[in-house]
């Protein structure tokens, strides 16, 4: 069996080469050739000695999973569906702006951490993606687009791994694939341009600080833990405040002065006025200590079995300006590609569960009613 070389970052590549008789300068010389060219066969790499070629054919592929299917969106938008394997098909999506082009990557096929209003949370979990897995959504769209588009010079110039799965419960892949996108002789991002975002998993984001510290997105969805334990499990094991303290300590390592967190607004489940004065005082508290933030407010993108609405735009309106008049910097995120299933929350692809993810989401789905049961009990007047 031949090595992925999509599977290296410039230092396990360097490692590869010297495990084949060749000087590390060589790795360089190929990772250029992989991911700023597109190469995709050892023939083409017209700089290498014909000897060195033959020998890595024999040694190596460069492969990315096969693409099952393309849909274009009407706003610009492209998703693409990978088969990784093992009845799992996973998704990416390129989001093309004036100022940017912005792919969506996925982690892993499905994900664990059940999020109530996460369509690949509802698919459950199958397995985490390799390195190459990774890397090859990047490799892959980045040389279509140019292709596709009669482009020379680089078209995607931000990632956000916010596809399907938890990247930081990926981590020992993730890391790698990070350092493809920013290294010089690979894509040469800026760590600005670069986002992880996660549900919470606090020894990851410590992690990340010091090993490879890019944009940081959190998703939050709730201003206190009985309510973010409902919507985000992961909220049981990391409440909001250990996830706030990673928080500050992963802003002073940060390319950015400030944190994202992403809030997905749900009708009467966590849109009300109420819920923005929490948030007001959350971060207040924590901006006492240092942590900056930057609110995103998600409009729900609805699937059949979550059981949720969108909330109304006159709400979220009224949401976002509680938190602008207390100072803290607030956007509503555009819905970019839900013709197609490609917007926020919407990716699913099709996984193979491990994890008994039915009952998971009915045991949710329970305690969520519960809760709103006890709200109205509470709201009634004698």
């Amino acid at each position: 069996m031949t090595t992925n070389l999509l599977d290296f970052d410039l230092e396990g590549l360097a490692a590869f080469c010297e495990q084949h008789g060749e000087r590390r300068f060589r790795a360089t010389q190929l990772f250029r050739w992989i991911h700023q060219k597109g190469a995709s066969e050892f023939a083409q790499m017209t700089d290498l000695a014909k000897s060195l070629r033959e020998k890595l054919a024999g040694s190596a592929h460069i492969q990315c999973p096969k693409v099952v299917s393309r849909h274009d969106s009407i706003d610009g938008t492209v998703k693409w569906l990978f088969d990784v394997g093992g009845g799992d098909v996973i998704e990416t999506v390129f989001i093309p702006e004036a100022d940017r082009g912005t792919l969506c990557i996925s982690s892993q096929a499905g994900c664990a951490v059940g999020c109530r209003f996460c369509s690949t949370g509802h698919q459950g979990f199958s397995r985490n993606l390799t390195t190459g897995e990774i890397v090859s959504q990047l490799w892959f769209a980045e040389h279509f687009l140019r292709q596709h588009l009669h482009k020379k010079e680089r078209v995607i110039s931000n990632v956000v791994m916010m596809g399907m799965g938890e990247p930081l419960q990926n981590y020992s892949q993730l890391l790698p694939a990070l350092k493809v996108m920013l290294d010089d002789h690979g894509y040469g991002l800026s760590r600005r341009r670069v986002t992880v975002s996660t549900s919470g998993v606090v020894p990851m984001i410590d992690r990340l600080a010091k090993e490879c510290p890019v944009a940081l997105a959190v998703s939050l969805h709730a201003p206190q833990d009985a309510l973010r334990d409902n919507l985000v499990p992961l909220n049981k094991k990391y409440p909001i405040a250990e996830l706030l303290e990673a928080c500050i300590r992963y802003q002073a390592s940060a390319p950015r002065d400030f944190i994202t967190f992403e809030y997905c607004m749900l009708e009467g489940v966590n849109d009300q006025p109420e819920h923005a004065r929490q948030l007001v005082t959350l971060m207040q508290t924590y901006a006492a200590r240092g942590l900056s933030c930057k609110f995103n407010l998600i409009p729900f993108n609805p699937f059949t079995s979550s059981g949720l609405r969108c909330s109304k735009m006159p709400q979220i309106a009224l949401f976002a300006k509680i938190l602008l008049d207390a100072g803290i910097i607030t956007t509503v995120r555009k819905t970019r590609g839900d013709d197609i299933d490609a917007a926020c929350g919407q990716l699913a692809g099709d996984v193979q569960d491990r994890t008994g993810v039915d009952q998971r989401m009915a045991a949710q789905r329970q305690g969520m009613l519960e809760g709103i049961k006890v709200v109205v009990v509470k709201g009634m007047k004698a």
